[in-house]
């Protein structure tokens, strides 16, 4: 039986969480703010993580803009207990991803790069 679009996308996050285990969760989100697929814990409220990813990614674009570092590339939050990534997948989505205290974070980028490109194909 042929998967659906986003059982298609979960499962390309699902890819993503077990090819790199500093990658403790992920979401695709649309740049309106709606949740287009996740693989997030239970605990996590799905719409507040896509509302605030969606506004997270467009004030970086539009502060790599205005203070002319040129095209965005990936937005960062660093707290105690982790990472929050996001980067842009194709002008219509973000993909969002909660990387552990410790992450190789160049590994992390490298393949949510990879990823990002893979989402952007079929979003």
């Amino acid at each position: 039986m042929a998967l659906s679009k986003r059982e298609k996308l979960t499962q390309v996050l699902k890819d993503l969480e077990a090819t790199t285990p500093d990658i403790e969760a992920s979401a695709i989100v649309s740049v309106d703010g709606l949740m287009i697929a996740s693989a997030l814990p239970r605990d996590v409220e799905e719409d507040r993580v896509a509302a605030m990813s969606a506004a997270m990614l467009s004030l970086g674009e539009r502060t790599a803009g205005e203070l002319t570092r040129g095209e965005l590339s990936e937005v960062y939050v660093k707290g105690e207990n982790g990472y929050v990534i996001l980067m842009a997948a194709g002008e219509n989505a973000v993909l969002t991803a909660l990387a552990r205290k410790d992450a190789k974070l160049g590994l992390v980028f490298l393949d949510m790069k990879r990823t990002a490109e893979e989402i952007k194909e079929n979003v």
